[in-house]
């Protein structure tokens, strides 16, 4: 497997296996230093509730590693061509931003801004940006490292990247999501499994039924074709 430079600093990014959604596994390159993501094609929404939760669990045991700002521009690690900055509507509310390649090698990503995609960053009012301000007067900004003055601005004036914090409520949310959805990612065949056995029993019973009156050739060999048919489908969908 080929060492990705990150397309900030350049140097090597640490490589993390996931499991993917359907079958095989998703593998990320990650930059501490840069605290960024590189995802190919679209490996950020082909990693399973279960990966989720443990790329977050990674990135908070590096929450407090010391954190270089991001470089201008940014290039692609795999045609060196600048990436070009996007901004999109999180699925839970609020905006994330992200760098892509033209040539569609993919795309980088900040790790606040991969939280903030994923559900587990608020970002704040008009009004909690105000009386923020006034306590504290200047940030870092969590989407490329730059200060900003939220006297005067209520988004980062280099990325545009919204003002945001990690609200425990909105973590609490986002992993209790993540972990419903594994359980039910990981348990549905076995769901499945069940009510095919149920019904192979309840057909065994009527046969029995339809045995014992004699009427063995009224039974419903259509519908129990269809039945049958309407199950595997079931199973294939799951």
């Amino acid at each position: 497997m080929k060492p990705t430079a990150c397309p900030s600093c350049r140097q090597t990014m640490y490589k993390q296996r996931f499991e993917r959604l359907l079958h095989g596994e998703v593998v990320l390159d990650l930059c501490f230093p840069c605290q960024g993501i590189w995802f190919d094609d679209f490996e950020s929404v082909q990693i399973t509730p279960g990966g989720i939760i443990e790329l977050f669990k990674l990135i908070h045991a590096h929450r407090d590693g010391q954190r270089q700002p991001l470089s201008d521009p940014l290039r692609c690690p795999r045609c060196a061509e600048k990436l070009l900055h996007g901004l999109d509507v999180a699925k839970h509310g609020g905006q994330f931003n992200y760098h892509r390649c033209l040539q569609k090698h993919g795309r980088f990503t900040t790790f606040a801004q991969f939280m903030i995609e994923k559900g587990f960053v608020r970002q704040l009012s008009s009004a909690e940006i105000s009386e923020l301000a006034v306590k504290i007067g200047s940030i870092r900004c969590n989407g490329c490292g730059a200060p900003v003055d939220i006297r005067k601005e209520h988004a980062c004036g280099h990325c545009r990247s919204p003002i945001a914090i990690l609200d425990p409520s909105a973590v609490e949310q986002a992993l209790a999501r993540f972990q419903q959805a594994e359980v039910r990612r990981t348990t549905r065949d076995v769901e499945a499994l069940g009510d095919a056995i149920v019904m192979r029993e309840r057909e065994k019973s009527r046969y029995q039924r339809e045995k014992q009156q004699g009427r063995i050739e009224d039974l419903e060999v259509g519908d129990l074709l269809i039945d049958g048919v309407e199950l595997i489908w079931n199973l294939l969908r799951h």
